[in-house]
Parts: structure tokens; sequence; C-alpha cells
């Protein structure tokens, strides 16, 4: 099991994944948006996406849960 944890206070522009999706590594999660800048947030792990704990529009802290890959 993986957690995919938010590195920066950032706004959560784009769900790419839903529960239950088959990731590889490296693949997009989520797309942050920060300053302008839109950051993805990728895969470190391949697996299923058990849990996805954000969704579009939300504000994250550095540290916050994004996902659980299985």
């Amino acid at each position: 099991m993986a957690e995919v944890r938010a590195e920066m206070v950032a706004n959560v522009w784009k769900v790419v994944v839903q529960e239950g999706d088959t990731v590889s590594e490296g693949d997009t999660l989520v797309i942050l948006e920060s300053m302008k800048m839109e950051i993805p947030v990728l895969a470190e792990d391949e697996g299923v996406v058990a849990q996805l704990k954000v969704g579009e529009g939300d504000v994250i802290q550095e540290g916050d849960l994004i996902a659980v890959i299985e």
C-alpha cells in the first residue's frame, strides 16, 4: 500500500483517476494548481487506486493525503 501526499499547499485543479482505476508508476493521479502553475501528482507505485481523498476545487495543505494505492 502506498500513500500519496501533497508536497505543497495547492488547489486541486483536476482529478484524473477514480477509485478502482489501475495505475502504473508515473501515471498522473491529480493535477494541482499553485501560483498559476499546474503540477501533476504522479503514482510512485503501480496498483489500484483504493481511496481518493480529494475532489476538484479542494484546497489541500502540505502533507494532506491525496490517494491510497494498493
